[in-house]
């Protein structure tokens, strides 16, 4: 007994060491190596996964016209408070009598002439008559439109904004 051994219940335990070599007659191959490459765990070709990667899902562009939507109208509300404060600062330098030779007095003032519509301090819809008739009619008609200016932006963020 070379190759086994018998244990203390008298079963005979192979013997450890190298295996047996096969018989000179046997027509039984040698035992393959165990692979030791784990099998491809996904079953997605890598061409369809690109192509999967690459195509935008509807949520991907639904976020992105989102986005897009935030930002034009957070544009649209800052254009109409920078109108509105045009406005509201032309009124201002008319009600304290600012100088109308300063090119920042001027620049302001013009923009707000551009800016009021149909609500002009000299032709708007109150004009007054008097020793401060210019002051008031700034002051009322340029309030108004600088009013509108802010809701019309508001309402347009609104029906904008997602």
């Amino acid at each position: 007994m070379t190759d086994a051994s018998k244990s203390a219940d008298g079963t005979t335990e192979a013997a450890p060491g190298p295996a047996p070599a096969p018989a000179q007659g046997s027509t039984t191959p040698p035992a393959a190596p165990a692979a030791t490459t784990p099998a491809p765990t996904s079953t997605t070709p890598p061409v369809e996964e690109k192509r999967r990667r690459r195509r935008p899902s509807g949520e991907t562009v639904k976020a992105g016209s989102n986005a897009v939507r935030n930002r034009i109208a957070s544009l649209v509300w800052l254009v109409a408070v920078v109108c509105a404060l045009f406005l509201a600062v032309g009124a201002l330098l008319v009600a304290l009598d600012a100088n109308r030779d300063n090119a920042i007095v001027t620049f302001v003032l013009d923009m707000a002439d551009k800016l009021d519509g149909p609500f002009s301090r000299d032709n708007g819809v109150f004009t007054f008559e008097g020793k401060d008739g210019e002051t008031k009619g700034a002051l009322v008609n340029w309030g108004i439109a600088a009013v509108v200016y802010l809701v019309a932006g508001k309402i347009l963020d609104r029906i904008i904004r997602p």
